[in-house]
């Protein structure tokens, strides 16, 4: 598989929870159904997917930096990271690649804090609170970006 057609997956701090964690909020599904639906978007658009979650912001910022040597792209949910962390940022900047940032839940209308994001203005998808389904329209979008056909 070459390079321009592979998509990186990242999923930060308690994304592993998920369908245990607050089902009110991010639903009954688990990490490996967000994995599946974005491996399948990506199939779909003839791209490999690789996909990564941990609760360690360096393993993140080395999976990101590798990506550039192998990816087309980056679909990432930073969790918690999303509002605090500035390196994380700077990895996604530094490396070039066209983000997708995604969010199983609608930051905006949950607490003050969650309003900000510090990889807002690095991505240039963004899929807010349309729960795990919005891991494949992350995929859709950034795979047509990547083709030229939108700027997102």
């Amino acid at each position: 598989m070459t390079t321009d057609r592979r998509l990186l997956l990242v999923n930060g701090p308690n994304l592993n929870m998920l369908g245990v964690r607050e089902p009110g909020i991010y639903g009954s599904q688990t990490l490996a159904d967000v994995e599946r639906v974005a491996t399948e978007a990506a199939a779909a658009h003839g791209f490999a997917l690789r996909a990564l979650q941990s609760n360690h912001e360096g393993v993140l910022i080395d999976a990101i930096h590798a990506a550039r040597l192998d990816c087309a792209g980056i679909v990432i949910n930073p969790g918690g990271l999303t509002h605090t962390s500035v390196v994380l940022r700077d990895a996604l900047s530094a490396v070039g690649l066209p983000i997708a940032e995604v969010h199983i839940s609608d930051v905006y209308a949950r607490e003050e804090f969650r309003h900000h994001s510090y990889v807002h203005d690095v991505a240039l998808v963004h899929v807010i609170g349309e729960g795990v389904g919005g891991y494949a329209s992350a995929v859709d979008r950034l795979v047509a970006v990547i083709a030229g056909q939108t700027d997102g």
